[in-house]
């Protein structure tokens, strides 16, 4: 093929030859969204098919998606482009999102659980409720590392356990985040957009509330179940105290909460200019802040903790390659959105809108949400915010119950499969490796299908109106 022909076959990629600097989002053909689609088909569907050759070379296939990408758009648009896209995703969303996850992960496999649990119907809901409260401090991440091999081991001895993990991620590694920027990365995504951290912790907290207690409620009466039917262990060595160690992390936690919030409260009035990309240098002392309490931790925190708690990089490095991916094609699909009806995911824009245009809430829950489901909610989280307006000024203002319905939606609905949450993954593969026989991708939508989706018609119902 010549340098002609293939030129041409890339005008395909725009509804008419339009080669710009900048490209506007009206311009801008879906077919550009492909490899951020492929990214996510690729997440959902290797490992159900070759989960042996997804864990060896996830990351070739991330760069693989990126190149899809990047090499027509830089011969397009042009590499200062190209570039200034890649740099924008980068500096401004993908290594503060990054950094307060490697954060978080590193400090919290820092503290240990070490004793004697037996899980008893009242022990696991007291773990779960715990967890659910941890997780919007010290993110879902962080709370679903420290408490998912504790609870393991409490449950090692039953029969029935899958249900135990399976409202684990419920709960600790989904719902439980959503009262804080900290908690899930959908609201820090929104934090780093401009929402402030209090306006998330005020307008969530009725409905993390009501999804908590329900599912705690609903957990119990099963668990007790299960419990009943389970023959009563075996006691083979004598029973330990229950200890924690490692807990100096706990200040460093402390310090991960203190360093976001000093950057929403602090206006330094200083800011820099990445390639065209502003970074405020509030951001950056942030970012900062966060490297250097994890690097603590490392420092700190003896090799026999963090052996005791089974701690490895490999679940960071697979959320961090993958994610590099996802932050950087997602930019055509976000600037088509912010091109609103003029763009070509109008009719997106017409099902969450009635005829006058605005905004139907129940329906930016519902859409954010099973979308959320397949596509990570993280992105999904970005995308609908740039739909709904992409001013977070305003969206906090006017616009505060659509910006609650995508809020909800985002971090509700990551817990309806395998791949709508960064700790998902994680959690799944802790409980494999202690011999936990989890339910395939679809075997898990079958729990939430049952339990979570009748919960959201009645989340609806209460805080929504189509």
């Amino acid at each position: 093929m010549t340098i002609h022909r293939f030129a041409a076959l890339l005008t395909f990629l725009l509804p008419a030859a339009a080669f710009a600097a900048s490209p506007d989002g009206a311009n801008l053909s879906l077919a550009w969204t492909i490899p951020f689609a492929g990214m996510l088909l690729s997440i959902a569907v290797f490992p159900l098919l070759a989960p042996h050759f997804w864990h060896d070379h996830f990351g070739k296939i991330a760069a693989f998606w990126i190149a899809v990408f990047l090499v027509p758009f830089a011969m397009v648009f042009g590499p200062d482009a190209a570039l200034h896209s890649v740099v924008h995703a980068l500096v401004g969303e993908y290594i503060p999102f990054i950094l307060l996850l490697f954060a978080l992960y590193t400090i919290s496999g820092g503290i240990l659980v070490w004793g004697t649990l037996r899980g008893s119907a009242g022990l696991n809901t007291g773990l779960l409720a715990l967890g659910t409260a941890l997780a919007s401090i010290m993110g879902t991440t962080g709370a679903a590392m420290l408490l998912i091999r504790p609870i393991l081991k409490a449950n090692a001895h039953r029969q029935h356990n899958v249900h135990v993990v399976v409202f684990f991620i419920f709960l600790v590694a989904n719902i439980g985040g959503g009262l804080t920027p900290l908690g899930d990365p959908p609201l820090f995504l929104g934090f780093l957009q401009g929402v402030s951290f209090m306006w998330t912790v005020k307008h969530m907290f009725p409905s993390v509330l009501f999804c908590s207690a329900v599912l705690l409620a609903v957990f119990y009466v099963l668990d007790r179940r299960f419990w009943q039917r389970d023959p009563a262990p075996v006691a083979t060595e004598k029973p330990q105290p229950i200890k924690l160690y490692g807990l100096w992390n706990m200040a460093l936690i402390g310090g991960v909460v203190a360093a976001v919030l000093m950057s929403g409260v602090w206006n330094s009035g200083v800011q820099f200019d990445v390639y065209g990309t502003p970074v405020d240098l509030q951001s950056v002392v942030r970012d900062v802040l966060l490297l250097v309490f994890a690097l603590i931790s490392l420092w700190l925190t003896p090799k026999q903790i963090r052996a005791g708690n089974e701690f490895n990089w490999f679940p960071i490095l697979e959320v961090a390659k993958l994610f590099l991916a996802i932050f950087i094609t997602i930019a055509p699909a976000i600037a088509i959105l912010r091109a609103g009806e003029a763009g070509h995911l109008a009719a997106l824009v017409k099902v969450v809108s009635n005829s006058n245009g605005e905004p139907i809430d129940g329906m930016y829950f519902w859409m954010t949400g099973l979308l959320s489901s397949f596509l990570d909610n993280a992105p999904t989280y970005l995308v609908f915010f740039n739909l709904a307006h992409g001013d977070a000024a305003h969206m906090m203002g006017p616009m505060a119950s659509t910006l609650l319905a995508i809020s909800m939606g985002a971090v509700f609905m990551g817990a309806n499969t395998y791949i709508g949450n960064a700790p998902n993954f994680m959690v799944k593969a802790i409980a494999e490796q202690g011999k936990v026989k989890m339910p395939g991708f679809f075997g898990y939508m079958l729990w939430s299908g049952a339990i979570l989706m009748p919960l959201y018609l009645l989340v609806t119902l209460i805080f929504f109106h189509f």
